[in-house]
């Protein structure tokens, strides 16, 4: 599902007049979702999941088939935990 087949799904689903509405809805939660993760702020969804901000390690190894060796940094990265209802209906949905 791309991001048109999205909104328009939003907009049935959350009965918004437009499109436009919906776009605008779908931003408003991926802005809050982004600045609360910036700050290192877990967002939690009953029901639904959680958006969390974890740190990843820095790891070092070697390219395969080449002697090149790499390191990377430690960094922050966003992690999503599906809730148990989402966990159910997907797994309903055989």
């Amino acid at each position: 599902m791309n991001k048109a087949q999205f909104v328009e799904l939003v907009q049935a689903s959350g009965g918004y007049k437009t499109k436009g509405e919906a776009d605008m809805a779908i931003k408003a939660f991926i802005d809050a979702v982004t600045t609360a993760l910036v700050k290192k702020e877990e967002v939690s969804l009953v029901g639904f999941g959680s958006f969390v901000a974890t740190l990843q390690k820095g790891k070092s190894g070697v390219v395969p088939g080449t002697d090149k060796a790499y390191t990377t940094e430690d960094k922050m990265v966003p992690k999503f935990r599906a809730g148990k209802s989402l966990k159910d209906s997907v797994a309903a949905a055989k």
